[in-house]
């Protein structure tokens, strides 16, 4: 069972996210007012276009804040270094990896480089962590193979792992059961929670696996065209947040199952 006492992690006041031009600015979401608590495992969902990316390249500092403030661990985003934020945040991302000679244990290790010295030797300490990673995420028998030897899912448990190395109280990550067939996106996201149960880190993922977030979340954002909605999966329902997140002509939300079907 969690502890009763909270801790925030991470807290938007009034965000605005978007994107600047020469010209102008394009919001594409606003009035934006989260909290993620410590050990909490959120999804962040919404239709294809909505914004979602944008959101999260926003919270990880890859692009600026139109309006509004950011802040982990109580620390204002743009106040943080690259370096002070690496020790905060760790991402893991969709974009194909790009040193796929590497081996696993050669990748999972480059989650220590915020703490490494300036050659990236690495301590005992460091070795440990890795370690501590690998056994976490159960992938051992993958240590000394090299990352094109891999299927995605495989992969994506690594990156993963790499995160944990970074050993950050946040990990954010861009939709991580792309490209799995549907056991392997229920494994994912159920590890996803279970490292949230276990190791105490907030982890915030965005998704298309709407159902299953719902199952498995602690907290939910629902990025929708005129509103975002931040609360329990089990409120969401109650508030009716779901049945208009998609045009009715095809799917509806069922409040009974927590799921949507296709219309018949």
């Amino acid at each position: 069972m969690k502890e009763d006492h909270k801790h925030t992690i991470l807290k938007t006041e009034n965000l605005s996210v978007g994107y600047k031009t020469k010209k102008d600015q394009v919001c594409v979401a606003k009035n934006i007012n989260i909290q993620l608590e410590k050990g909490q495992l959120i999804g962040l969902v919404g239709a294809n276009g909505i914004g979602k990316s944008t959101l999260l390249k926003t919270l990880t500092k890859n692009i600026p804040v139109l309006n509004g403030s950011i802040f982990i661990e109580n620390k204002n985003l743009n106040k943080c270094s690259n370096l002070e934020l690496s020790k905060l945040l760790s991402v893991v991302l969709t974009e194909p990896l790009a040193a796929k000679n590497l081996s696993v244990f050669e990748l999972i290790t480059l989650g220590r480089q915020p703490y490494t010295n300036w050659v990236g030797n690495l301590t005992q300490q460091d070795l440990e962590t890795v370690n501590h990673a690998i056994n976490i995420i159960n992938i051992e028998e993958l240590k000394h193979k090299k990352c094109f030897e891999l299927s995605d899912g495989q992969l994506q448990k690594v990156m993963i792992a790499r995160a944990l190395a970074q050993d950050t109280s946040l990990i954010i990550l861009d939709e991580p059961t792309t490209h799995l067939d549907m056991y392997h996106k229920a494994y994912i996201l159920k590890l996803l929670q279970k490292l949230a149960t276990t190791t105490n880190k907030t982890i915030l993922f965005s998704s298309h696996e709407i159902d299953l977030a719902i199952q498995l979340c602690d907290k939910m954002i629902v990025m929708n065209t005129n509103k975002i909605n931040f609360d329990s999966p089990c409120n969401l329902i109650e508030q009716g947040v779901f049945n208009t997140l998609f045009p009715d002509d095809l799917i509806a939300f069922d409040e009974i199952t927590g799921s949507f079907k296709v219309k018949k």
